[in-house]
């Protein structure tokens, strides 16, 4: 009987065989268990009840609410999108652990739709951060959602889906759009480079101009400083 280490492997050279068997199983239980945090930008949102209730049940695919991005897998972006919002729902993005996966709900996500002309929104969702599945439409029915979902599982389970490792590995792309339309100074309390250097996926686009300008602006985080007090104004 042959040992396991001389045993022929086709692919992509790895050393044991029974890797991309334990990968298919992982994709396969991560694509029947997602958290999504809805981020309820605009009108798309009224139809997320309907696919969440009993008549569509989202929940039978294993996909369920949640109201933290730490625990969430998937982020939805439901509508229109001002700068000041996309500002949050960036922040948002970072915060979540990896994989992560961006939806985008309503055509104004494609293209800005009836905000097409507003210097107030922003009309490419995929220019500041990656997304994974457009849901096209004005506003598009829970089936449209359901399907959606579908088709995100699927490519999950088959391991296509991977806008994040995208953001990693072209954040000086990513970021130099942010700073067109935030300012130079923008930042975010998330150290993405570390993030990428740490998931191995530091590459030739992480850094650039762009990064250097961050890094000439980037403050660190502090923690806040917490002690009792004694002054008059805590006297009974």
């Amino acid at each position: 009987m042959k040992r396991l280490e001389q045993i022929p492997v086709k692919g992509e050279g790895r050393g044991n065989p029974l890797a991309r068997v334990f990968d298919e199983l992982t994709n396969f239980c991560r694509s029947r268990s997602l958290f999504i945090l809805h981020y309820c930008t605009g009108c798309g949102a009224i139809e997320l009840p309907p696919a969440m209730t009993s008549r569509f049940d989202m929940e039978r695919l294993g996909i369920q609410p949640m109201v933290t991005p730490r625990q969430a897998d998937i982020l939805l972006i439901t509508g229109y999108v001002s700068i000041k919002t996309l500002k949050r729902v960036i922040l948002t993005y970072e915060q979540m652990g990896a994989p992560k996966y961006v939806i985008g709900i309503c055509s104004c996500t494609v293209n800005g739709g009836m905000y097409w002309q507003s210097y107030a929104t922003a009309k490419r969702l995929d220019e500041y951060m990656p997304v994974d599945l457009y849901i096209a439409g004005c506003m598009p029915r829970p089936e449209a959602v359901i399907e959606g979902m579908r088709h995100l599982m699927r490519r999950i389970e088959n391991g296509e889906a991977r806008g994040w490792e995208d953001y990693y590995r072209r954040y000086d792309h990513y970021l130099g759009n942010q700073q067109a339309l935030f300012g130079d100074d923008w930042q975010t309390p998330t150290d993405v480079i570390a993030e990428a250097r740490h998931y191995g996926l530091l590459g030739e686009q992480t850094l650039g101009p762009h990064t250097e300008l961050l890094q000439q602006v980037q403050r660190p985080l502090e923690a806040l400083e917490m002690r009792l007090g004694h002054g008059p104004e805590h006297e009974s």
